[in-house]
């Protein structure tokens, strides 16, 4: 598949001459290669119409050549700075306009781009650029769903482990450890492992000086990155024992999970998905604990469209990858939330994860 095209595709959309892409997910899509950000630039420029051009330095030659670029390539090394190059690219591809990752290019890139080409006009085009990864090929979600197995064996494991007494710390090292054993590359980001009242933050750190106590809720939000795609997956257990209320209000969650997967089919929007789950919530006795929309988009990055929350009428199709993920959190007593990555099919959904959410007790 030549995905220059679709990218030539896209400038030509939006009026302008090119696409600049810059080291990120939307680099990596292109060329099958992943490179990191750092103080030295590198580029692809991709025209409207003709060959693209990279701007590589010169340490990344080798690599480089391995992709079997077609096209011009100005490399540069560290000694001599890159505005030679950046001078070079503009006198092999003249350019009055391009369209940049706003989220993604930093400062610096535009700068020597805009000293390159005096009167550039450097367009934000996050969203068409991305939107080009929004419906996932067949390998791109088998990818996705050994990232979730990785991550779904290792929340086994670390869950037949849990005591009370452990701290969130140990309980957090323990999993990090289960995801490389079970054949994670990296890490999709760094785990949330959280007990008690520190389940009740959506984004909590563990803590090294809290220990587990019977009762306890425990989340874990955590997820294995794998071949360039990564899992986010989360379940909210209990430790020892669960009181009614607790059964209360981890039932709600779990309705507004089911509600998210029953309404999901081609052609609804995320403003529909979240109204569905969200409703569920807002019914229910705790509607003051709703602090977060349902989800967000999942590939290449963790955060990625669609969004799934009320205002946002982006319609979802066949191969969109999306987390459905409610929660309920009180600050003064627990939190629980309950995700899963949720691929829309031809007739419906599937939901990639296949954790079980039955509420469970371990310890």
């Amino acid at each position: 598949m030549d995905r220059t095209a679709e990218y030539r595709a896209t400038a030509r959309a939006l009026g302008l001459d090119a696409v600049i892409l810059v080291p990120g997910p939307n680099f990596t899509r292109l060329t099958g290669q992943a490179y990191g950000s750092h103080e030295r630039p590198m580029l692809i420029a991709i025209p409207a119409e003709g060959e693209p051009a990279a701007i590589v330095p010169n340490l990344e030659l080798g690599s480089f050549a391995a992709l079997n670029f077609e096209g011009a390539v100005f490399d540069w090394r560290d000694q001599d700075g890159y505005e030679a190059a950046f001078a070079a690219l503009a006198a092999h591809m003249p350019l009055a306009s391009a369209a940049v990752e706003g989220q993604v290019m930093r400062v610096f890139v535009h700068h020597a781009l805009a000293g390159a080409y005096p009167g550039l006009r450097l367009v934000d085009a996050e969203k068409p650029i991305s939107a080009l990864r929004l419906k996932k090929t067949p390998d791109e979600v088998a990818m996705l769903e050994r990232a979730i197995r990785t991550s779904e064996a290792a929340l086994e494991e670390v869950l037949s482990q849990v005591q009370v007494g452990q701290t969130e710390k140990e309980v957090e090292s323990r999993l990090v450890q289960a995801l490389f054993a079970h054949g994670a590359d990296a890490l999709a980001f760094s785990p949330i492992v959280a007990a008690g009242t520190n389940s009740a933050k959506p984004h909590a750190h563990a803590r090294d000086d809290y220990r587990i106590q019977a009762g306890d809720a425990l989340l874990l939000d955590f997820g294995a990155a794998l071949g360039g795609f990564n899992a986010d997956i989360t379940r909210t257990v209990f430790v020892g024992h669960a009181d009614d209320h607790a059964r209360e209000v981890y039932d709600t969650v779990l309705r507004a999970n089911l509600a998210g997967h029953e309404v999901t089919r081609p052609g609804v929007t995320a403003h529909e998905i979240d109204d569905a789950v969200t409703s569920v919530l807002e019914a229910s006795p705790f509607a003051d604990r709703i602090r977060t929309k349902t989800g967000h988009g999942l590939g290449r990055e963790v955060h990625e469209a669609p969004y799934i929350m009320r205002g946002n009428h982006e319609v979802l199709e066949p191969g969109c990858v999306f987390t459905n993920e409610p929660g309920l959190y009180d600050l003064s007593a627990f939190g629980v939330r309950i995700e899963d990555d949720i691929l829309v099919t031809e007739d419906g959904c599937r939901s990639l994860t296949t954790f079980p959410k039955d509420l469970r007790v371990v310890g």
